[in-house]
């Protein structure tokens, strides 16, 4: 079933911060228009304190059916429009989408994208990106520098967007896993510790770009 006019949703927003993203969100459906639903600003109950939310953020959403039973999907947000009160549109999930089981995993594409990353403060070198996502990213080593979890990186990400334009996302990360894979190299997942706002938006949109060339193909 499809979310409806004045259904509540709970929301947990993406991001670096691990505790952060375990927070829970109150929002109301206030409208559904053109495949977007326009949302209430969400609240956090515990604190009473609105969530200010970014264009592109990546949202974990369920809602209770007549039996009580939850509905899961996920969406980003698209916009924001100005009512009677201030709105926040987001993309109306396709019926297929929605599960009656949890998913936490956000926006996550494939993308062979060049990254510089500096180890521990110290060696640098070059490596290829596997996936990029809102959270974290994972790339590919030929293994000539030991890698291990726990391991902070500095990062600059060079993202290309569909109009020409180039960007350069900085972040700190850390490893999360190395894995080795059949070919010899290495597989190193990390997630995001220190990213500000306007860099991690430079991600999600490149994400949101690379879905849809993936959807049209």
């Amino acid at each position: 079933m499809l979310p409806r006019v004045n259904q509540i949703l709970i929301l947990q927003v993406a991001s670096s911060d691990e505790e952060e993203a375990k927070i829970e969100y109150k929002s109301r459906i206030a409208d559904i228009q053109e495949g977007r639903l326009l949302i209430e600003i969400p609240l956090d109950e515990k604190t009473g304190r609105l969530k200010k939310l970014y264009l592109g953020d990546e949202l974990s959403a369920f809602f209770l059916n007549e039996e009580g039973v939850k509905h899961y999907f996920t969406s980003h947000v698209l916009g924001f429009r100005q009512d009677v009160l201030r709105l926040v549109e987001i993309r109306l999930p396709e019926l297929d989408s929605i599960t009656k089981i949890q998913r936490r995993s956000f926006l996550r594409v494939s993308a062979e994208l060049e990254m510089a990353v500096r180890l521990n403060g110290d060696k640098r070198f070059i490596v290829q990106t596997d996936d990029v996502g809102g959270g974290g990213i994972s790339f590919l080593t030929e293994g000539s520098f030991e890698l291990k979890s726990g391991d902070t990186l500095e990062c600059w990400l060079l993202l290309t967007y569909k109009n020409g334009s180039v960007e350069h996302a900085n972040f700190k990360a850390e490893i999360v896993r190395v894995r080795t894979l059949e070919s010899g190299r290495k597989q190193v997942m990390v997630k995001y510790i220190s990213i500000s706002d306007a860099e991690r938006q430079k991600i999600i949109r490149f994400c949101f770009e690379r879905q849809l060339e993936v959807r049209k193909q």
